[in-house]
């Protein structure tokens, strides 16, 4: 990290933390780092909250595949945060003993019909607006895979939401293969309905295409990372690993299954 030193803080501005915000920015300014005002600007930006405080400053600065992005927690350690607010010394100390390393992680891309697409870190959904089921045609590489008809469709990056996936019976996947995967959410399995009932992994190789079956879907919502938008008049969502890669700052010793042993065992 020595020849970047122009970082941007991504945090609320009206937060209990201000002062401690203000004490890791003189930190920073008295160890050589150079604040800036514009996130354009930077080759550092450091989130300040938590994972969800984390997705938010990556999607509202671009997914700029050019810099670092550095999670620092005001909480607990997650998944994309391996900094502490309360210790400020020891983030300094772990960054001049070389104590960190970068880990790249994948993207996925949603294309919208044709009109609009979008990147996701952690993952995208979809799901009613309402209180009533979805149907929805499921394409793997332009063939028919199934019909879904349920709650909804989570569709997560290797990273993406661990504990979400888990709570659905899905994997817990190693961030370092190229890969997607696909849960259902509350299902229904009858004489009527099949579905495979099971979360299943797709390669960077494959494309999935999800199309919105027109049975009374008239509000059907996505969402990607921890935003939503409605996608009421679409009529199909296209989605594949990208070769973008968002670029983190981690410390050797907090590998993601030290995460996982942490967050769950």
């Amino acid at each position: 990290m020595s020849e970047r030193k122009n970082i941007y803080f991504f945090h609320k501005t009206a937060t209990p933390f201000e002062d401690k915000i203000k004490r890791l920015k003189s930190v920073a300014l008295d160890n050589g780092f150079n604040l800036v005002d514009q996130f354009e600007d930077a080759n550092i930006i450091a989130s300040i909250g938590g994972d969800g405080a984390f997705l938010q400053s990556v999607r509202k600065t671009g997914f700029r595949d050019d810099v670092l992005y550095v999670g620092v927690s005001t909480g607990q350690l997650g998944f994309y945060c391996d900094f502490v607010l309360d210790d400020i010394s020891g983030m300094l100390d772990a960054m001049m003993n070389e104590q960190i390393e970068v880990r790249r992680y994948p993207t996925i891309q949603v294309q919208i019909d044709k009109d609009a697409s979008f990147y996701c870190l952690n993952e995208c959904s979809i799901r009613s607006g309402i209180i009533k089921t979805l149907s929805l045609d499921l394409y793997i590489d332009e063939l028919f895979f199934e019909r879904f008809k349920g709650d909804g469709m989570v569709i997560s990056t290797p990273t993406g939401s661990t504990g979400y996936n888990k709570s659905l019976n899905g994997s817990i996947v190693d961030p370092k293969l190229p890969c997607m995967q696909i849960s259902e959410v509350a299902s229904i399995n009858n004489n009527h309905y099949r579905t495979l009932g099971s979360s299943f992994i797709l390669s960077n190789q494959r494309t999935l295409e999800i199309r919105m079956v027109n049975d009374g879907n008239t509000f059907p919502i996505i969402g990607m990372d921890n935003e939503a938008l409605s996608i009421r008049n679409s009529q199909f969502i296209r989605i594949q690993l990208t070769d973008k890669r968002i670029k983190t700052v981690k410390l050797k010793d907090n590998s993601f299954w030290h995460k996982v042993k942490r967050s769950f065992l």
